[in-house]
Parts: structure tokens; C-alpha cells; sequence
């Protein structure tokens, strides 16, 4: 579904790590090795590099024209945006010259020889959009205003001279709505933005046809134009289904629009409602998960296909022509596909596919033939000894099925058979915590547990209550539960892969972004005893701090904060979300701890880790602390990832016994500090002392 009509924020990004350090895609079952009732070798140690490094090509699109493919690779170690001629590929060359941070965001526009990409400064999410031609090499900046974030909300093949894009120049905390011309750059006035819009839905034809205004109970109201420059109320989209429920795109001729929407149900359904007379037709529902995504007619807009993910992703046909098309792509392979872009006359396809122990490759699909393999995103890990991934549905101890995906290291299941060898001792893991944490892990390749499982560590990642895709019941289930109710969850699967035989007790290592380094905090302050030790990459540390410090274009999805973590202006939240916060309980902290922490995170603002660090020197509770002064919500540089990575390989060594790659020349090219606590893991007071320091912003 083109979701790109949409402009409210993002609810799966609100406080996630950035997807730059997590991968997921697709699914494989691989051939189980012969048993042998005696521990596997150790397979070779896999460079960081090859998992962290720049992609060789990664997010391949086709023009809707057909006569390009775009990319990005890297230029002298750079992430930037490739073109060639859709028939020779071998004629591929740069179109933009970014020199620091990189380009990882682009879209083709419907205007012939043009393409629009996204980029901030350092990691401040002030995205800027631009426009390339690709006839003349000419970069024009259609946002350029200072700190104003730019975003694409629509571009169509009925209006190809011009682009919609939401901007906040005017005021930080709303967005207007624009319509630009991609020629000049000239950009025209749509909606002002003074009713505390959080999204417009405009059809193909760009004519704004919906909004949503948040509520100050949490929910959201569903607007469509009176007639006389104002809105009127036509629908609501109550609290308990404002992180499940909202409106998709329109049909291209403006007759239907789409709505994924968990309201009078518990799971999300696709329904298509006559725009006319507001009839409501189930498309496509199922009792185990949310459908959150669809492949729609690139020429209609009408919905061919939805998404199932529970255990494992599944495309559903919903258009009986689609079907053989999608056999056609299940039978690549055991995993996952996702069609990143499609012709304008849907001849042609691009296509990416991947396997648990397998990155992405992208394929050429001309409908009724057979796929045609372009290129992998990683070649450097073909023919590694990558570990198979294993869903699991665990049971909390309150009743809940916690979704969650095991990864075993190959030395401890010879056979293949996702269970640990009993002959073998038991080994160390990783409680691999997701970010949102209104988000999900999802079944399928993943750096963060090949790389571990790779080193020694078995890795677990939970879908805790709160996490979303599967059901408001879940989801809502997380209100007012930070540090509580979801911080038990993560015991109950630790406890569960102790009475597995997947590890002990004393060799659990907590580690996550964001929520997830907020979940690893509050593991080694309010269970202390619980974890060996804890990474946290930007989480933060006092909930009241982190509400006061939000960025300013989240004001639409200030009450789901308060009424889901705590309300800051009342002193009763105050209280709760003091006691919520792990700044409160240092004292508690007497496992080793390692924090990762951008200076430009506009999320969890620097603060949230300088304090805590402060905390502890203060009581002389050892810390390690990396900041890197070009990031923000994560690591997106790759130099930076893979420096962050080595200090962190070095720290789980040494508390969890695993392998560890040397530091060795990661360092290099990196913005990396270390504050606080360099000789708290091996060789990291030798690396930081030798290292120069490159800042790129």
C-alpha cells in the first residue's frame, strides 16, 4: 500500500535504533549438518566489516519508465545514489556526491530523469529533500530552510511535474503541506498547518482528501474537507486503536481508499471504503497478526496483495491475477521476498529476497518469466557459516505469546535442529532487546545475530507486550508497564531459555537500542542480579527527561506518550515515570555496562547517557562510555557502527567469554570518543589513544 500519502509520524520509528545497525529480511530453513554428539569446529570468524561495512549495492528501484535502475553504493567509502540504464547495467555511475554522511533514502519521481533523495546533517533527522537530473547531474534542495525536516508525501504518475512534501519551516512542531515543482523548485502553498494536523492523505490526483488531528485523550480524529477551507469530523480512531488503526492511499480514481484498521476486532484488517457512499469492504483479515502492508496496481492504486507476519512474513493474493506472480517469487527460495518497485505498466519488478543466513539479493522480474539475479547486497558473506534462526512462541508468565526468534551458535546445534546439543555445555547469551518500542522483530537475516552467534553467543529477540503486529490487545497491553509488565517479559524468556538448555542463569548478557537500551538499563538497575552485563546504544535513563526533551514535530504524539509511559504534567505521572527510570536506581548497578551514544540524537537527546554515566563516576561504579559527535539515533556511518561494534565485541568477550575480532584498524575513519571508562574493555585505552579522529556531518 502506498503509504507515502501519509505523513503522521512514523509510530514505528518514534524511538527505534536506526535500521542502519539492524537488518531483518526474510527467512530460510538451511540443511542441517550431520550430528556428530560432540561440539561443531568453530566456523571462521566473520570480519566486522563484511556484516557492518557499506553495502556493495543496496535498495535497488526501477524507474517507472523502465529505463533505469538506481542504488546505492559507496563512492571512495561513501553511501551515494547509482544510475544505469535499465539494459546495461555495466553503465552505472554516481548521480550524487555526497563526501560524509551518506545517502541511504530515494525515490524515483514520474518526471523522466528525475530522482528525489533524503539527508540530514550528523544525524539531527532534519532531513532535507533533493532533486537530481540526471540529464544535466544538476542536485536541487526543495526544503532548503533551516531546521526544517522534509517529507515525501506524494508523488504520481497524474501529476509527473511536481511532488507533494510535508515541510516545518514555519513552525517546528506542524507540518504544511506543499506542492513543488521539480523543475524549478517553486513550491505552492496546500495546507497550512494551524488546526494540529498530524497527516494528510491526498489521491493521486493530489487533491487533499483526509486528515488526522490527534486528541487530547489520545486518539485521533478523522477529518475531510467542509467545503469551505475548514475540516469536518467524519470518523474517529479511538485510543485503544491509534497505534493499529489508519487510513492507506487512494485509488487513482479517487472512487476507493484503503484503511488498515483494528476497530470493533482485536488483529488489523484491510478494509476498502467506497469514497462515495462510505461502505466498508473486508479485503483481507487474519486472526494471528495486524495485515500492516500491500502491494497495490502501480497505474490503479488498487490492493493486489497483503502482508502476514506472525512467525514469518506471508504475501497473501487478494487479486486472483497477482497469484502466479507470487508463486513465481516464493519458489526463489525457503525466504522472505519484498517488491521494492514496479514499472508504471507492472511489466517489470525488482525484487528482494533474502534468508535468514542470507543478506539481501535483488532480482529482475519480467512478469511470466523467471526472475533474473542482479546482484547481492553482500557478497563478502556468501559461503559463510551463517546461523540458522528459529522462531519461538513463549509463553509470559501472566498467559501472553511472546513471538520471538532464537539464533544459536553452530557449535551448539550440530544437528540443525534449532535445539541446543545436550552433550554440549550450555552457552553464553545475548537478550537482544528491540527499539520502539511500538515496533516488532521480524523472522529473517539480521547482522546483529549473525554477528553474535558468530562469536560464540546465542541471541534471543522478544516481542514483548507493547511491541506491535499483533493485535491492540497486545499492544496496549504495554501501557504504563515500562519497567514493569514488559521488563517481565524479558525474564520470562530468559527463564524459558534456561529451562530450554539454551544457556545459564549466570551467561545472560542484555544489550539493545533505544527502548532497548532503556530495557537494558532498567535490567541492570531494577533485576541487578539478572544479567551478566548490558549494552545500551542511545537509551535513556530519566523518562521524565526524555518527555521534556522530545522532538518538536512529535507534538501530534505527545498524549500517546503520556498515557502509554506517563504524563509529566501531573505529579502522579511525575512520580511513575521517576520510578520507571533506571537514573533513579544506579545505585543498584553492579554489572559492567557499556553505552553507545550519538551527539546529535534529536530522540534521546546526549543527555539521557551523560547523566547516568555522571550517576555512577559519581558513586564510582565503573562505566564505558563511546559518544560519537556526528550521530544521533544510532549509528548510521558505517565507520562509526563497526568502531562502536568492536569496542562492544571486546566488552561482551570479556564478560561473556565469546570470540573477539581485535580492534584492528575499525577505528579507522570513525568520529569515535570514549569519555569514560576506556580501560574498562581490552585494547579500547591503546585503539582510542592511537586513533584520529574524522568527523563528517
Amino acid at each position: 500500500m502506498d503509504r507515502t500519502l501519509l505523513f503522521a509520524v512514523s509510530l514505528a520509528l518514534t524511538l527505534s535504533l536506526s535500521a542502519c545497525n539492524r537488518t531483518p529480511a526474510g527467512s530460510a530453513t538451511p540443511a542441517a549438518p550431520a550430528a556428530t554428539g560432540a561440539p561443531a569446529a568453530p566456523p571462521e570468524l566473520i570480519p566486522r566489516d563484511a556484516l557492518f561495512g557499506n553495502p556493495e549495492r543496496a535498495n535497488v528501484q526501477i524507474s517507472p519508465d523502465g529505463r533505469y535502475l538506481g542504488w546505492v553504493a559507496a563512492v571512495d567509502g561513501v553511501l551515494n545514489v547509482w544510475v544505469a540504464p535499465a539494459d546495461d547495467i555495466g553503465k552505472a555511475r554516481a548521480v550524487t556526491a555526497d563526501k560524509a554522511r551518506g545517502i541511504r533514502q530515494y525515490v524515483w519521481s514520474h518526471r523522466p530523469d528525475t530522482l528525489l533523495y533524503l539527508r540530514d546533517t550528523g544525524g539531527d533527522e532534519n532531513f532535507h529533500l533533493f532533486s537530481v537530473d540526471l540529464a544535466s547531474g544538476q542536485a536541487r534542495d526543495l526544503s532548503d530552510f533551516p531546521a526544517t525536516r522534509a517529507e515525501v508525501v506524494g508523488v504520481s504518475h497524474l501529476h509527473p511535474e511536481s511532488v507533494l512534501v510535508a515541510m516545518n519551516d514555519r513552525d517546528p512542531k506542524w507540518h504544511d503541506l506543499y506542492r513543488v515543482d521539480l523543475a524549478s523548485g517553486q513550491r505552492t502553498l496546500l495546507e497550512k498547518n494551524t488546526g494540529r494536523i498530524a497527516g494528510y492523505i491526498a489521491d493521486p490526483d493530489f487533491k487533499v482528501r483526509m486528515a488526522s488531528r490527534a486528541r487530547e485523550d489520545g486518539g485521533n480524529d478523522l477529518l475531510e474537507p467542509d467545503g469551505k477551507g475548514g475540516w469536518k469530523v467524519t470518523g474517529e480512531i479511538p485510543f485503544a486503536d491509534s497505534l493499529t488503526s489508519f487510513p492507506g492511499g487512494y485509488t487513482s480514481d479517487g472512487k476507493t481508499r484503503y484503511f488498515f484498521d483494528s476497530r470493533g476486532r482485536d488483529t488489523a484488517a484491510l478494509y476498502a471504503i467506497d469514497a462515495g457512499t462510505g461502505t466498508k469492504t473486508l479485503v483481507y483479515e487474519d486472526a494471528r497478526a495486524d495485515i500492516d502492508d500491500a502491494l497495490d496496481d502501480p497505474m490503479t492504486q488498487r490492493a493486489q496483495a497483503v502482508a502476514v507476519n506472525y512467525l514469518k512474513n506471508e504475501w497473501k493474493a487478494v487479486d486472483p491475477a497477482i497469484a502466479p506472480d507470487l508463486d513465481t517469487l516464493k519458489a526463489i527460495g525457503p525466504g522472505s521476498f519484498s517488491v521494492t518497485s514496479r514499472t508504471l505498466d507492472d511489466k517489470t519488478w525488482i525484487v528482494a529476497y533474502s534468508a535468514a543466513e542470507s543478506p539481501v539479493t535483488y532480482y529482475r522480474y519480467a512478469r511470466g518469466g523467471t526472475p533474473e539475479k542482479l546482484f547481492s547486497a553482500r557478497p563478502a558473506l556468501e559461503g559463510k557459516a551463517l546461523a540458522a534462526q528459529w522462531p519461538q512462541e513463549i509463553r509470559s508468565r501472566d498467559g501472553l505469546t511472546l513471538v520471538s526468534y532464537l539464533t544459536l551458535p553452530r557449535t551448539a546445534d550440530a544437528n540443525g535442529d534449532g535445539k541446543a546439543d545436550a552433550p554440549v555445555p550450555m552457552v553464553p547469551m545475548v537478550l537482544l532487546v528491540h527499539g520502539g518500542p511500538w515496533a516488532r522483530d521480524i523472522y529473517g537475516y539480521d547482522a546483529y545475530h549473525q554477528w553474535l552467534a558468530n562469536r560464540g553467543y546465542a541471541v534471543l529477540s522478544v516481542n514483548y507486550r507493547g511491541s506491535t503486529g499483533f493485535g491492540k490487545a497486545f499492544t496496549n497491553a504495554g501501557d504504563g508497564e515500562w519497567a514493569g509488565k514488559m521488563h517481565d517479559d524479558l525474564i520470562d524468556a530468559v527463564d524459558w531459555a534456561v529451562k530450554n538448555g539454551v544457556t545459564t542463569r549466570e551467561q545472560v548478557a542484555i544489550m539493545g537500542g533505544s527502548y532497548g537500551g532503556y530495557a537494558t538499563l532498567v535490567g541492570l538497575t531494577f533485576t541487578p542480579d539478572a544479567f551478566k552485563c548490558g549494552v545500551d546504544i542511545v537509551g535513556p535513563s530519566n523518562l521524565d527527561t526524555l518527555l521534556s526533551t522530545i522532538p518538536p514535530y512529535w507534538a501530534a504524539f505527545f498524549e500517546q506518550f503520556a498515557r502509554r509511559v506517563g504524563d509529566p504534567r501531573t505529579a502522579a505521572g511525575k512520580q511513575l515515570l521517576a520510578e520507571r527510570s533506571p537514573l533513579t536506581r544506579v545505585a543498584a548497578i553492579t554489572r559492567p555496562l557499556l553505552i553507545g551514544q550519538g551527539a546529535n540524537d534529536p530522540r534521546v537527546r546526549q543527555a539521557e547517557s551523560d547523566q547516568i554515566v555522571k550517576a555512577m563516576t559519581d558513586k564510582h561504579i565503573p562505566v564505558t562510555y563511546v559518544l560519537f559527535p556526528d550521530e544521533g539515533h544510532g549509528f548510521a556511518r558505517p565507520e562509526n557502527s563497526k568502531a562502536f561494534n568492536a569496542v562492544a565485541e571486546g566488552f561482551l568477550a570479556q564478560c561473556l567469554g565469546g570470540r573477539a575480532q581485535p580492534i584492528g584498524g575499525d577505528f579507522n575513519g570513525s568520529s569515535i570518543t570514549v569519555p569514560t571508562g576506556a580501560d574498562g574493555v581490552p585494547g579500547l585505552a591503546e585503539a582510542i589513544g592511537a586513533h584520529v579522529q574524522d568527523i563528517r556531518r
